[in-house]
């Protein structure tokens, strides 16, 4: 098909094969995901972390990924909201989740085990003194 018979095509057929092209197109953009995460984080971030720090950076990001997914469920109510959600939040969510599995790596390797936090004691009130009036 030569330039000139792709210029005669009726405009119902060029807007058809126009909306096609788009729909290929933003179809690989949505099969990219998370495949690029790697990209987003510093490989020697956490090399130099000790197993306290690694616990401490590991529960923050954990907080920050859930936070991340908050924002983007509540902007998916909204009108448009799927776009808002991606063109705000998804980078640093996909960043985020990157650094997470960064941090979790050099967790396994450094074999870092969970601290367990003993329960604080429950804080009982002193019994009145007798003969006190309660009032």
């Amino acid at each position: 098909m030569s330039v000139r018979t792709f210029l005669h095509l009726p405009p119902r057929t060029a807007v058809t094969a126009a909306l096609l092209a788009l729909g290929g197109l933003l179809c690989g953009c949505a099969q990219m995901g998370e495949t690029l995460s790697p990209a987003f984080v510093d490989p020697a971030k956490y090399d130099l972390y000790d197993c306290k720090q690694l616990e401490t950076e590991r529960a923050a990001l954990t907080s920050r990924a859930a936070e991340l997914q908050g924002l983007m469920s509540k902007a998916e109510t909204g009108v448009g909201g799927a776009v808002v959600a991606e063109v705000a939040y998804r980078n640093d969510y996909v960043a985020v989740r990157a650094q997470q599995k960064l941090a979790e790596e050099n967790w396994r390797r450094n074999r870092c085990h969970e601290t367990i936090v003993a329960a604080p004691a429950p804080i009982v009130p002193p019994a009145p003194a007798r003969g006190a009036r309660s009032r």
